[in-house]
C-alpha cells in the first residue's frame, strides 16, 4: 500500500529547520504524496514562529503543483491541564493541529499522572487532531490508556519516523513506538505515519516506521496514510465528538 500523506513537517519558519515551504512541497510531489501538511512549531519553542505566522496561513494556496496543502501547526503542551500555546481564534482557522511535549515548554519532572491528565485534555480539545511523538521516554505514558482516550475522541496517535532514527534525541523511542503500536492495535485506535521532517529530503519519509509496522503486524486499515477516504471525515468526526 502507498503512503499518500505527511502531516508533520517543518519549514524555516520553525527556526531550527532548513527548507522552505516550496522546497518541502516539491519534495512531497517527488515522493508521490497527495497531501502535504505544514506544521511549524507554535510560539513556545525558542526561535520559532510568531503567532502572526499562523494568522497569515490563509494566503497559502490549498493546492500547489498538484499536491493538496493542509495548513496546520505543532502545538506545545504547556502543563498538566493540557494548555497549548495558540489562542482559539487562530486554531479554529487551521486545517489540523498536532500537540506534543517539548522540553523547552514542558518539564520532564512531571509525573505519569500529570502527563496522562494533559493527554486527556488534549484528546478532548476539538482543535487537536494528532498526538505528536508520545514515544519520548522523558514523559512517561500509559500507552493503552492513551490509545483508549484517542479512540474515544477520534484523535490520531502519531508514529514518528524521526523518533525511530538510530541517533534520535528522544529517549527509548524504538521501544516506546512498539508499545504505542501494540496499544493501538489492541484497542483499534487509528494512527498516522509522520516524518517530522526538518529538511525537505525527509518529507514523506517512513522507512523506519514501515519496518516496525511490519514487525508487529499492525493492521493497515488503522493507518490513515493508506486510507484516503478517512482523511476528511476523520477531522470532521474529531470536531463533532470533542464538542459534545
Amino acid at each position: 500500500m502507498k503512503n499518500i500523506l505527511d502531516l508533520h513537517t517543518h519549514t524555516i519558519s520553525s527556526g531550527h529547520a532548513y527548507s522552505t515551504l516550496q522546497e518541502n512541497i516539491q519534495a512531497a510531489k517527488l515522493k508521490g504524496l497527495k497531501y502535504y501538511g505544514m506544521s511549524d512549531h507554535a510560539p513556545g519553542i525558542p526561535g520559532g514562529t510568531h503567532f502572526f505566522h499562523f494568522k497569515n496561513l490563509e494566503i497559502i494556496p490549498t493546492e500547489i503543483d498538484g499536491v493538496r496543502v493542509l495548513r496546520g501547526c505543532e502545538l506545545n503542551i504547556i502543563d498538566e491541564l493540557g494548555t497549548v500555546d495558540l489562542e482559539k481564534n487562530i486554531l479554529e482557522k487551521l486545517d489540523y493541529c498536532i500537540a506534543s511535549f517539548h522540553s523547552p515548554c514542558y518539564s520532564s519532572k512531571h509525573t505519569l499522572e500529570d502527563n496522562m491528565s494533559a493527554y486527556k485534555a488534549i484528546c478532548h480539545n476539538p482543535y487537536v487532531h494528532i498526538i505528536g511523538h508520545a514515544d519520548d521516554g522523558r514523559y512517561p505514558c500509559d500507552y493503552e490508556e492513551l490509545a483508549k482516550m484517542a479512540k474515544e475522541t477520534n484523535t490520531l496517535i502519531e508514529l514518528n519516523n524521526s523518533s525511530l532514527r538510530p541517533n534520535a534525541s528522544r529517549i527509548n523511542g524504538q521501544e516506546n513506538c512498539r508499545k504505542i503500536l501494540e496499544a493501538c492495535k489492541k484497542v483499534g485506535c487509528m494512527i498516522v505515519l509522520n516524518s517530522d521532517a526538518h529538511i525537505s529530503f525527509d518529507v514523506g519519509r517512513d522507512d523506519y516506521s514501515t519496518i516496525l509496522i511490519e514487525e508487529v503486524d499492525f493492521p493497515k486499515e488503522l493507518i490513515l496514510n493508506y486510507n484516503e477516504d478517512k482523511l476528511n471525515n476523520f477531522i470532521k468526526l474529531k470536531d463533532s465528538t470533542s464538542k459534545e
